[in-house]
């Protein structure tokens, strides 16, 4: 509109002015704003032409940034449903734990007790069989008479009269 405006303005003649030649000090005749390097129309047309590249560059990078945001939020999305599986499992596997440690301590506890009545009929019996106040020497002598005996028992069942 504003083109078609100015183009009819640069030829109308409808205000009384005349075209008078220009003065001597200018090379030509002064035509307007309109005539020189497009004028006010040139200036929005220019403005027009930065404002589609700007509106073009925008959607662009609209339409990049939104492909971004998609893949990011599948790739969230599946590593949501990935991790959720993994507590799943491992919060089943931390009860599955917890009741083998728990069987484990009932057991160490029932072979604990098995352990010191053990330990503790051993101390009743250590007195008798090993710290008998005895020497080595004692003992072995002891052992020797005591085999004696029980050969001599032996021929005795068997029949055999015994020399002494």
């Amino acid at each position: 509109m504003l083109k078609d405006f100015y183009e009819k303005a640069a030829e109308s003649t409808a205000f009384a002015q005349q075209k008078q030649p220009a003065p001597e000090i200018f090379d030509s005749e002064y035509k307007g704003m309109q005539s020189s390097n497009g004028g006010v129309v040139g200036m929005l047309e220019v403005i027009e032409s930065d404002f589609a590249r700007l509106e073009a560059d925008t959607k662009a990078s609209e339409e990049s940034s939104q492909k971004e945001y998609d893949e990011f939020m599948t790739d969230s999305a599946t590593d949501k449903s990935k991790k959720t599986t993994d507590i799943e499992h491992k919060t089943a596997k931390k009860q599955d734990e917890n009741q083998s440690l728990t069987q484990t301590l009932e057991d160490l506890q029932g072979t604990q007790e098995e352990l010191d009545a053990a330990l503790a009929y051993f101390d009743k019996l250590k007195p008798s069989c090993v710290d008998a106040g005895v020497s080595f020497e004692e003992r072995v002598a002891r052992r020797k008479e005591e085999i004696e005996s029980l050969h001599q028992a032996l021929q005795i069942l068997n029949g055999k009269d015994i020399s002494f």
